[in-house]
Order: structure tokens, then sequence, then C-alpha cells
């Protein structure tokens, strides 16, 4: 009887050119390709077959609405989109592992126009002739900067590269032991210089490294003396480094160049807001130092990209090094990072015009302006589904900056009555657009400090519709 109903039913399931002829698929086929839709209808078949001969298929999975959303889920499986706009709301602002530094809508705009179009890229306008794509950022540069020269590449991991391969391929370079760090996705300092072909020396020790060391250290092989700036941690008690402009000076005393890989980079100066502990590239290059190297999308507040600034002599090694090809931006990028750098001059400022710096420049007062909104929104939204209220928690910076830097302010918590905290937050993030959020004990927290543009009166709904997924 089991084996005469699989039989019954593996006869039900239809060939692919009649679903092609279904209404429903119609609709398919103007959103696909033949080829790609014919492929999934097969494996959507073969899935049911499997079903069937399994002994869970029911009548329902032979429909033509059940087939088509099969179809459609079999779709979403392999092609889908999978990058997807999320609402951050936990109050890190430089998240890296949700985009890092959010654009202003004037940046989007000059990358929508770069892209749709023609540019003159690599084409000098008054000469008529081959043009060089940094010498678009080249002026703004400088002048923001007081570097002698720049050359930006596609991440500051590239930049690191390039300077190396550039001014040490083959010879050492000196660092201190306690400055040989590991950056996001096990990716360490030490293997960066392995592969440039630089020679590593190690001075000092983990927590403690004095001048002596670096002199010590100095022969006839040594190309380059670096300090990397310890952006996403800090050693406290019994330490000591060499500061910056005694490594400077140890370098012009042997005639051996000078470099710091400053990671996250900041034009803008935080002391007004409390941040005292990351220094400006300007802060920097005042020091002295030959060559400093910065990211483009953290604390700077554009897009990914890696900035070398400093002396023309050995900007202009690394901008005629083959890497530099292998490294270089491309257009939209380019046009980001020249947008953003422009808010930097303008009226308004950086703090306003640059979504980054203003999450981090915000009020007390905005923030709990923010807070006591969206918490009287969720309130009226949810009624008895949770209690709402308004509690006191620090942000954080991110991007590997500023791990000694606090960001205060309110949090908005959602104490659900009869699901979990931890089962709200999971089903906001499967929500559309997902929101990432905090769980504390049996609360969950919105921190209002990174919602952008209108996304708290999305909020409301969005957390609505979580609570009815989480109950069924």
């Amino acid at each position: 009887m089991e084996n005469s109903s699989r039989h019954h039913k593996l006869r039900l399931i239809p060939s692919v050119d009649k679903l092609l002829s279904e209404p429903l698929f119609v609709l398919l086929q103007k959103k696909y390709s033949d080829e790609m839709l014919k492929r999934t209808i097969r494996i959507a078949l073969d899935n049911l077959r499997k079903e069937v001969l399994a002994g869970s298929a029911s009548e329902e999975d032979f429909t033509t609405e059940s087939l088509a959303h099969r179809t459609e889920a079999v779709l979403n499986a392999r092609i889908g989109r999978r990058l997807t706009t999320v609402i951050n709301a936990t109050g890190v602002v430089v998240h890296t592992n949700l985009g890092r530094s959010p654009l202003s809508q004037r940046v989007a705009e000059r990358i929508v126009q770069a892209a749709v179009s023609y540019s003159n890229l690599e084409y000098n306008l008054d000469l008529g002739r081959r043009g060089e794509r940094n010498s678009h950022l080249r002026q703004i540069m400088l002048e923001l900067t007081g570097a002698e020269s720049v050359l930006a590449v596609n991440n500051n991991a590239a930049a690191v590269l390039l300077a190396l391969d550039a001014l040490a391929k083959g010879r050492e370079v000196i660092v201190s032991r306690g400055e040989l760090i590991e950056i996001g996705g096990s990716f360490r300092i030490p293997d960066v210089m392995a592969r440039s072909g630089a020679i590593l020396r190690e001075v000092g020790t983990t927590n403690r490294t004095h001048p002596r060391d670096y002199e010590d250290a100095i022969n006839e092989n040594t190309a380059l003396i670096l300090k990397v700036h310890t952006s996403n941690y800090r050693i406290v008690g019994f330490t000591k480094e060499v500061e910056l402009d005694e490594m400077v000076a140890i370098g012009r005393d042997h005639g051996i160049p000078s470099m710091i890989d400053l990671g996250s980079g900041c034009l803008m100066d935080l002391s007004p807001y409390g941040l005292t502990d990351e220094p400006t590239v300007q802060q920097i290059l005042a020091s002295g130092v030959d060559v400093v190297s910065f990211s483009g999308d953290k604390l700077l507040g554009g897009p990914q990209a890696g900035i070398l600034a400093g002396r023309f002599e050995y900007i202009e090694k690394m901008r005629t090094n083959p890497l530099a090809r292998a490294l270089r931006m491309d257009k939209l990028t380019l046009a980001a990072l020249e947008a953003t750098l422009e808010e930097y001059v303008t009226a308004a400022g950086p703090a306003e015009g640059i979504p980054t710096l203003a999450m981090i420049a915000k009020s007390p007062e905005a923030l709990h302006q923010a807070a006591e909104a969206l918490a009287r929104s969720l309130a009226e939204t949810l009624g008895q589904e949770a209690v709402i209220s308004i509690e006191s928690g620090v942000g954080r910076v991110g991007g590997g900056a500023l791990p000694l830097g606090d960001l205060p302010g309110p949090r908005v918590a959602i104490h659900p009555r009869d699901i979990s905290a931890a089962r709200l937050e999971k089903e906001l993030r499967s929500g559309k657009p997902p929101v990432i959020a905090l769980v504390k004990e049996d609360s969950v927290l919105l921190d209002p400090r990174t919602l952008l543009h209108d996304q708290h009166f999305l909020i409301p709904d969005l957390v609505h519709e979580a609570l009815k997924r989480a109950r069924h």
C-alpha cells in the first residue's frame, strides 16, 4: 500500500515544460533567464522526488503554488541577494562586521555619478592626454595633512605591504616587539612583512622598549624603523615605549627612514568629544616621521582605502613600485574618498557631513531625545507585548580604534513578556531589514547613537513582526 502511494505521488510530479506554461511560472520567466529557471525547476522537482521516496511529501506539495514557492526558495538560496542593508543598533560606530563607516548621501551620489558614466579617471583634461588617477586626491590630501606627497591604495594593509616592498625589500625593518599586532581575521604584521620580502628585526620586550633597543639593532642592512600604533588595544602597568619623535630622531641620526602604521587614522581632533588617545594624522606628520599609513573607512569616515602620506622621495618610490598598480583603488572608491575629504573643508565641517564623525560627536541631549522618542514609539506599537525602558550604556568607536575610548549614552531596553530576549534578538536579525542589537540579561538593547536617517521609524514595526514570528 505504501509503495503504491509513493508511485502515485511520483506520477503527480509535473514536467518542467508543463510548469513553464503555468501563470506563476510565466511570471518567474520574466525575472530569470530560461536556462537558470529550468535548471532550478529540475532541482526543485528532484527535491520533491526525494521527499516522496522518503515518505515525507504531502498532497499540498504538488500544487502549482507550492512548486512555484519551492522553485523561488531554491533560486533565492542559489542566487539570492547576500549583501544587504542592516540597522546597526549596537552603539559601535565603526562596526567592522557591519561595513565600517557608512557614507553620506552626497558621497553616495558621487559614487553613482562615477559608476554610470565615463570620467577623467586617468585623463588630464588640461593637457588632453593620459593622466594619473591619484592626482584627483593629491591636492586636497596635501592641504589636509601637510604632507609633501600622498598616495592612496585599496586598504591600509596594502599600504603597509607596498611601503615595505618599496623601502625595505630584502633588508631589515626594526619594530618593537610590543607592536607586532594582529588585526582582524588573524592578519598579523609579521606576516605582512614576510610577504613584502622585508626582514623583521624585533627589539625590546612585549611591555617595555627603550631607545637603546632601536640603536643597538641598527646595522648596515637596516632599511626602515617602523612603529605600529596599537589602535585596538593598550598595554597598561609596567610599560615603556619609545615615543614617535624619539624614534624619528634615532632614524635621522643614522640616516634611516621612519614610518608609522597609524591603523585607523583621523583627520579631526576628537578630544572635544572626550576621546584623547587617537592622534591625528597632522600631529603624527608634525613629529617629522617620513611616512604614515592609515585607513580611509575608519575614523576618516570614508570608503575602504589605505593612504600613505609623507616625504616626497619615499612616496615616489611607492608610486613607481609595480605593486602600486595591483593595489590601486577603482574609480568608485576614488570618487567616494574624494567626496569624503571635501567634507573636511566645508563650512559645516566633518562632524556634520560625515556620518561616522557625526555619530561620535552627537550631544548627550540629542541622544536622550532620540532614545525617548524611540521608547515612546515602541511602547505605543507593542503595548502589552513588552516592557520598554531607558537605561545608561556605553558605546564604542570600533574599527580597531580607541580601545579605552567610551561613548556613554542612553539605550532603549525591550523586555519581552512571553519569549526570551535571545529569541527576540535572533528574530530581529531575520527581519527585512535585519536589526542588529545587543542582549543584556532579559532585555534587548537598542543604542540610538548608530541609527541612521529615519531608521528609528522602522524599528517599532520590525520589533512587532519579530515578536510575532517568535510566537509561531
